[in-house]
């Protein structure tokens, strides 16, 4: 009988925030899964390593994916990751394959489900604490009242069109195009906060645009409320 890919999702950043399903799943799977070329370079596998006991012990696939557009390449990274974990799903071994946030929102984990299905294989996704949710409740903010809307914009493939929506705008993936972000804000007269490694000892909050740096890590979420 074959095993399950579970794409477990951790949440942002701090370790108690994982859910209980998710650090159910993690125990029971014989196999864990990182986007790293070391499972110590993952930044899920940091988080998840707090909450799950003999974490450490468990054999772990090393699945780096490059930053990078060049949708050949990513293709060919995604394939190798999927050929690796069908392997162990041959074996009748259960996947868990560590992913910060949601697994259901711009991660790389949900083009290596679809090759594993489409070969006839089980996955399913443990949901997470998605960052931005994280980030307003660190603001002690909420996201949306009554009608209005929300849209979440993956700051590094432009967020020029999507600033012109009405209601609260996430700004996801922000770090690689702050500069550009600022600048958009700026001449739009937007007001925006930006929660940088939100959950983790490096948590640094910018309640206005003029506080933002020009280059921020990557974990870094701007929330965009119309004034």
């Amino acid at each position: 009988m074959n095993g399950t890919l579970y794409g477990v999702g951790v949440g942002p950043g701090n370790p108690k925030l994982m859910t209980y399903l998710a650090v159910e799943t993690i125990e029971t799977c014989p196999v864990i899964a990182v986007p790293a070329e070391k499972r110590d370079h993952a930044m899920s596998y940091k988080i998840a390593q707090q909450m799950v006991k003999g974490l450490d012990k468990k054999e772990c696939l090393n699945l780096p994916i490059p930053m990078t557009k060049d949708k050949q390449t990513l293709a060919l990274s995604y394939e190798t990751a999927a050929g690796q974990i069908i392997r162990r799903l041959e074996n009748g071994e259960d996947v868990a394959y560590l992913t910060l946030g949601d697994p259901t929102i711009y991660s790389t984990y949900s083009y290596i489900q679809r090759l594993v299905k489409a070969q006839g294989y089980e996955a399913r996704i443990i949901n997470g604490v998605p960052s931005f949710c994280a980030a307003a409740a660190v603001l002690g903010e909420s996201l949306a009242d009554r009608s209005e809307q929300i849209h979440i914009l993956p700051s590094s493939y432009g967020i020029e069109e999507g600033m012109a929506y009405k209601g609260t705008k996430v700004l996801m993936k922000a770090a690689s195009q702050l500069s550009k972000v600022k600048q958009i804000l700026q001449e739009n007269d937007m007001a925006a906060v930006m929660v940088e490694n939100c959950g983790m000892e490096e948590e640094h909050i910018y309640f206005t645009v003029e506080e933002m740096p020009e280059k921020a890590s990557y974990y870094a979420t701007v929330l965009v409320k119309e004034k």
